[in-house]
């Protein structure tokens, strides 16, 4: 190539003329030396590059279709995630309607236990008391029968003896209400 372009200087250089001139054998060698350089470029560079680009083609394409499945595959998680979300929202609800109700019954339950704890109470405190009053009540009855035989040996000490006047307090007493 530069030996070509060393005698299209030479050529030129002989006739004289200036490289604004039109000049035939200027334009002949001119394109002569392009379809040469064309020829050359055609078997040596122009296989390499197109095989480059088809190359570089392919790679785009692959590229492309990979990041569509990507994006594809994206979806789909992001739809399977949602569906995760809304069926953990609901075995969430369901848990805490369930805690809820148990929380109910566990109340209804332990005010049952009070009220039952209470009334056996109640009723203990019933009966200890109807207990200390019966008590009293016969410790009184005995010692306003052993006043009464005092009282009465004092004034008929000589009249009656003492287990006669027992008996009779106590019929008296017994004949006495509860109230």
């Amino acid at each position: 190539m530069l030996l070509l372009n060393s005698l299209v200087v030479l050529v030129l250089a002989s006739e004289g003329g200036s490289l604004v001139d039109v000049n035939p054998g200027l334009i002949f060698w001119t394109v002569v030396t392009f379809l040469i350089l064309l020829l050359v470029l055609k078997k040596v560079a122009w296989k390499p590059i197109l095989t480059a680009l088809g190359q570089r083609e392919d790679a785009i394409k692959d590229s492309l279709e990979k990041a569509e499945k990507a994006k594809e595959e994206a979806q789909k998680i992001l739809q399977e995630n949602q569906a995760s979300i809304v069926k953990v929202e609901e075995e969430s609800r369901k848990i805490i309607e369930q805690s809820r109700v148990y929380a109910d019954k566990l109340k209804e339950q332990i005010i049952r236990d009070s009220k039952v704890q209470a009334q056996r109470i109640i009723e203990d405190a019933s009966s200890e008391i109807e207990r200390k009053k019966e008590e009293t009540f016969n410790e009184l009855k005995t010692r306003v029968a052993e006043i009464a035989i005092q009282a009465a040996e004092k004034i008929l000490s000589e009249n009656l003896n003492k287990d006669s006047n027992k008996k009779l307090v106590n019929k008296y007493i017994d004949e006495i209400p509860r109230n």
